[in-house]
């Protein structure tokens, strides 16, 4: 099964996705490979005429651009600006990530403005094809110009140089290319600087947890019908009327969802005791569909950025213009990473509240969910742990996009954090589906005390998938086994939905 990168075709987050799970290998599409060929031979055809300084192409590098290069070092000049900008430090980006920068820097480069070999190209989706995986690290870029330092890491290899895994060990670039049966790629005038002056770092992080947060996003819904069902809620908040009225497309569609979990349950469906339930259960369509909405705007920006040309300089051979510019500025993606980590976040938050009140021995529920509480804890200490993340969650959601240092000399005066709105964000993404674990134990739990009575079919079935991987608590065990388990199963358990 293969994907062509075309020009013309937009990749979309939903494609990226079955691109990875289905394992599909990348191909270059004839009109992908015509317009590198022109351009790589457009800038060798200007170059031999060329008098005047271009930036990066025969200049040094930001506060280094009035630096003339002569035209023998030029390759020289290429090979050293891939080793000066590996300066990342911090945790190594996780695979799956590094596989998708792969993807969006050959997306980036097939659309014939960036000045790079074919064979340059080729190169890095051998690499993608044959789970070639270039070790990246978490620290060292501003944002702009570009993602330059953890780009570096991802294209030192083309080179021989930097480190990989690959068939499940960990090497160099050059060992990994010997065992691929590939040679170090020789770079051209202007091509080390389109490698690494790219936004492909922060933007696949953002695909990423775009893909991620849609799958919890829906999975939070079931979950959070069983925590509603189970805390015996009202379904009198989800009727389409009241939402028509305010008509956000997100509120309205969680309620529709709500009234499908939740048709046929014996519990929803008796006469309750009290008028109104608490806000993390009533409010639920408004706080769900609000971060939902914000998900949809989050993956419309994605899409531009992962379908645009993001280096410096821009090449228009037809035009005959070389200009530089300013599209390596990660800002677009600054915003909306600090802007899908507060989504992220709510969710989590309104989570965690959920289970706070299921804990807390209302409505015929025992005190933390435990037939003998004082003798076992039971749920007590689960909750502490999803506050502790919520309140971490709160600490990384200040925005990093109102961020920015000088640097270079004084070169790039604004940049724009994106790279660190994008690390903060995958550590939002990752309490949000530790809390919706606990979240779902929690659930699971209290449903037992609504025996002999039944939640709907698809609910049941959930719980029923659930206790297959954690059984009931009864008396006080080793949690944070349970705990992990969960989480590590959460979205078989939920079902990987697209979002």
């Amino acid at each position: 099964m293969i994907y062509e990168i075309h020009p013309d075709h937009p990749l979309r987050v939903s494609e990226v996705k079955d691109i990875l799970v289905h394992g599909r290998e990348l191909v270059l599409s004839e009109k992908a490979k015509s317009r590198i060929v022109a351009c790589r031979q457009y800038l060798d055809d200007r170059m031999q005429s060329q008098n005047e300084p271009i930036y990066g192409i025969n200049t040094g590098f930001g506060a280094l651009y009035n630096q003339t290069i002569g035209e023998d070092d030029l390759g020289t000049l290429q090979k050293n600006l891939l080793l000066s900008h590996a300066c990342g430090m911090g945790e190594e980006v996780p695979e799956e990530v590094v596989r998708l920068m792969l993807l969006l820097k050959v997306k980036g480069l097939s659309y014939g403005h960036s000045g790079v070999q074919l064979d340059t190209v080729q190169r890095l989706i051998d690499f993608f094809n044959k789970g070639i995986t270039p070790i990246v690290y978490t620290l060292g870029s501003l944002g702009a110009s570009g993602d330059l330092a953890p780009l570096s890491h991802l294209c030192l290899p083309l080179i021989g140089e930097g480190e990989v895994r690959y068939n499940g060990n960990r090497m160099t670039g050059e060992e990994a290319l010997a065992a691929a049966g590939l040679s170090p790629i020789q770079l051209h005038s202007k091509e080390g600087l389109a490698l690494i002056n790219g936004t492909q770092f922060m933007s696949a992080f953002g695909v990423h947890i775009a893909m991620r947060a849609g799958t919890l996003f829906r999975g939070s819904e079931s979950i959070a019908a069983l925590s509603l069902d189970a805390f015996d809620g009202r379904i009198e908040p989800f009727d389409d009327l009241l939402h028509q009225v305010r008509n956000h497309a997100g509120q309205r569609s969680v309620a529709a969802r709500f009234r499908s979990f939740l048709e046929g349950s014996q519990i929803i469906s008796r006469k309750k005791t009290h008028v109104q339930d608490p806000y993390s259960f009533r409010c639920i369509p408004q706080v769900h569909g609000a971060s939902c909405d914000t998900l949809s705007y989050v993956i419309s920006v994605l899409e531009t950025e992962i379908n645009s040309v993001t280096d410096n300089p821009i090449i228009f051979p037809e035009q005959d213009k070389i200009i530089s510019g300013g599209n390596f500025h990660g800002q677009p993606l600054a915003l909306i990473l600090d802007q899908v980590a507060i989504a992220m976040a709510e969710m989590t938050s309104i989570s965690e509240r959920r289970v706070y009140k299921l804990i807390s021995g209302q409505r015929e529920l025992p005190a933390f969910l435990v037939s003998n509480p004082g003798l076992n804890s039971g749920f007590m200490i689960p909750q502490y742990t999803a506050a502790s993340m919520v309140s971490q969650n709160k600490q990384l959601c200040t925005p990093a996009s109102v961020d920015t240092i000088d640097s270079s000399n004084g070169q790039e005066d604004h940049v724009s954090m994106g790279a660190n709105a994008a690390t903060k964000a995958y550590r939002v993404l990752q309490n949000l589906r530790r809390v919706l674990a606990i979240e779902l134990l929690t659930a699971a739990q209290a449903l037992e005390f609504r025996r002999p009575l039944r939640s709907s079919d698809e609910l049941e079935a959930l719980h029923t998938r659930l206790r297959r991987v954690v059984p009931m608590t009864k008396n006080d065990h080793y949690w944070s086994e349970a705990l992990q388990k969960t989480e590590s199963q959460l979205e078989s358990l939920v079902g990987d939905i697209s979002f």
